[in-house]
């Protein structure tokens, strides 16, 4: 699923920000980089941009993006190139567990609605086969007869042999 955001000259129309549109000499002037650090970063694998017919390489807005990001990491937060590329490895990781947990979410929340309508339908399959419980005098005994009486071995009741 592409990325899309209005354009700036206002027109509302949305632009694909994963689709390659700038040189890499556009590209390194929009991150603030010499385009031979773009190439290194292709090198190492922390960028890919697109190829024209020509074989050019042409770079998204989220490939600026992702430079500046770069940047950012190795300028302002003293990292080197090894560990930008396991600090994106681990976001990568991470988006894709967060992607797991919601699915695990809404699998467990339809689990639960099959489950309450399973247990709705049970609910309702048993109300006219349930019996109310009554005292052995009440329950089953014609009027007029005594009840039938069934003896009870209890623990402090039992015979001695």
């Amino acid at each position: 699923m592409a990325r899309k955001r209005a354009s700036k000259d206002g027109s509302g129309d949305n632009v694909d920000r994963r689709r390659g549109v700038y040189m890499i000499s556009v590209a390194a002037e929009l991150a603030g980089m010499h385009p031979q650090t773009l190439r290194i970063y292709e090198t190492r694998g922390l960028i890919t941009p697109k190829r024209s017919s020509g074989n050019t390489r042409l770079y998204s807005q989220e490939d600026v993006d992702r430079l500046k990001r770069i940047q950012e990491l190795t300028s302002e937060m003293g990292m080197n190139l090894a560990g930008v590329e396991r600090v994106f490895e681990l976001e990568q990781e991470m988006e894709r567990l967060t992607e797991r947990v919601r699915r695990l979410q809404r699998e467990a929340e339809r689990m639960e609605r099959q489950m309450l309508e399973e247990i709705e339908r049970v609910r309702r399959s048993f109300r006219f086969e349930l019996v109310p419980y009554q005292p052995p005098e009440k329950a089953l005994v014609p009027r007029g007869q005594r009840g039938v009486q069934i003896p009870i071995k209890r623990p402090g009741n039992a015979t001695k042999n």
